[in-house]
């Protein structure tokens, strides 16, 4: 069983790197959050709060579209195509299967959301540019487009000589390389100086709201999964759009409401409550984010993804593959 279940997460986090919407989506991310350094340069405030905030908003965005996609692609087209007919036919519990798909995905969102955090604390690391006064972080610029463009660059190597697949050979080049970058920003300061590790820019705060925004993504992707079994791509992404957004805003959609209708009351209840996994507004606002609070919002978080789950299971049971 657990052989079976392995497999099919391998094969779907495999089958999820290679499509060309997660290498694009990633892609993209990163061009984001390096213009973010730009963009939160017009405030009359502190610029780095609001670019914390442009960053965790940019991750968040990132994750629901990869979530969405992925899911589609790894699950959705199967059914449509009969294909999952030649996995479940072995035999092979549905439950397992779906399970398998899951842990698959929530793998390769993994890798990208680690990847975008990194590139997310070089960027904090920088700062943005606030005065013409100010100097380029060069340790930076060199680790970080170094890593970048040297994954690309084997990769390229590798799949003109070696036949390698290209986006799956970037991404497993890309982790490694960019730790290395990371590693080496949080010891060199921006005079090339040796410094106390992550001085200035890593912290428990930024961490915990980096921890709690992948809990979201990963809320995301169990959705995904669920609505994937019975519905296309388009409506995938919108219900998942959907879920997240009733999630950050129930206490203002119903919460003011529940004491006085019912509906509003049931609806409160039902929905999941998001805001708490969302402290950026906490973050920006130098309140403190402790590590109980962070365990206790994950906690909340896996179990609303262990439900989409349990759905995804029972939509699926009865879903014609044949």
């Amino acid at each position: 069983m657990f052989t079976r279940f392995l497999g099919i997460a391998t094969n779907s986090l495999t089958e999820t790197v290679r499509q060309p919407i997660y290498g694009i989506l990633l892609l993209v991310t990163t061009f984001l959050l390096v213009l973010n350094l730009g963009l939160a340069g017009y405030t009359f405030d502190d610029d780095n709060k609001l670019l914390k905030d442009l960053s965790l908003s940019t991750m968040l965005v990132c994750g629901l579209f990869l979530a969405a996609f992925s899911a589609a692609g790894v699950l959705s087209r199967e059914i449509e195509n009969k294909t999952v007919l030649t996995v479940i036919s072995k035999p092979v519990g549905r439950p397992v299967f779906i399970l398998g798909k899951f842990t698959g995905l929530a793998g390769a969102l993994a890798i990208a959301y680690y990847l975008n955090g990194i590139v997310f604390l070089l960027t904090m690391r920088h700062k943005v540019m606030s005065r013409s006064s100010d100097d380029f972080d060069v340790p930076v610029i060199v680790f970080g487009c170094a890593a970048f463009f040297g994954a690309l660059l084997i990769a390229a190597f590798c799949n003109y000589l070696y036949d390698m697949q290209f986006a799956s050979t970037s991404v497993t080049l890309s982790i490694p390389l960019m730790t290395v970058a990371l590693v080496l920003v949080c010891l060199i300061g921006p005079k090339w100086e040796m410094q106390q590790f992550g001085k200035d820019f890593i912290d428990g705060q930024i961490i915990g709201a980096v921890v709690l925004v992948f809990a979201m993504v990963m809320i995301a992707t169990a959705v995904a999964v669920a609505v994937s079994t019975r519905l296309g791509q388009v409506a995938t992404l919108a219900i998942c759009t959907l879920v997240l957004m009733i999630g950050l805003a129930s206490d203002y959609l119903f919460g003011q409401l529940r004491d006085t209708n019912l509906i509003a009351q049931i609806a409160y209840w039902v929905s999941p409550n998001l805001a708490f996994l969302w402290v950026a507004d906490a973050l920006t606002q130098d309140s403190k984010i402790t590590a109980q609070y962070v365990g206790m919002a994950f906690g909340y978080a896996m179990l609303i993804v262990l439900g989409w789950l349990l759905a995804a299971v029972a939509l699926f049971q009865k879903r014609e593959v044949g």
